[in-house]
């Protein structure tokens, strides 16, 4: 595991559920964030960069939300994008 710039790696524990911890353990390797996770026991994620916080954050708030938490963000997302202009482009 790669270390943080300070030279020390923090590493979070994350007590989820076994089905949703899982699917985050799987998610954050493809991001490249180091993690262990062993059967009954909870996820472990170094957490280098404040970057790898970020995801990590992001990761388990869309593992863990309900449907209808998930609609309303993609919901607001629609909202945010459709205040900015519309440019008109011709090709």
């Amino acid at each position: 595991m790669k270390t943080s710039p300070s030279n020390q790696p923090i590493i979070h524990l994350l007590g989820i559920k076994s089905t949703e911890r899982w699917s985050i353990y799987y998610r954050l390797q493809e991001l490249g964030i180091p993690c262990i996770c062993s059967t009954h026991k909870p996820l472990q994620v170094q957490l280098d960069y404040p970057s790898a916080i970020a995801q990590l954050c992001s990761v388990v708030k869309c593992s863990t939300a309900s449907r209808s938490e998930l609609i309303e963000r993609l919901d607001n997302c629609w909202r945010i994008k459709s205040k900015h202009p519309k440019v008109d482009v011709k090709l």
